[in-house]
């Protein structure tokens, strides 16, 4: 980690803290809790969802989603 942080120039991180960057884009890319906890191994889906405060946009495209779910069924 020390090398390889220091060869492309970042600054050196502690290898659990790739666990948290993990879960955070498996968040941002729409996976659900349950899915990432199994992947992470986290005892808990509670501890996947500890992370969901880092993509405070993925609730406002939820919402939109739903907002165009609900307009689409209307036009049905």
């Amino acid at each position: 980690m020390d090398r390889g942080a220091k060869e492309a120039g970042v600054k050196r991180i502690r290898i659990h803290d790739l666990r948290h960057s993990s879960c955070a884009l498996l968040i941002e890319l729409g996976y659900s809790p349950i899915q990432i906890a199994e992947r992470l191994g986290h005892e808990t889906v509670t501890i996947t969802e500890r992370y969901s405060h880092l993509y405070p946009s993925v609730q406002r495209m939820m919402a939109d989603r739903l907002n165009d779910a609900f307009l689409t069924s209307e036009e049905d």
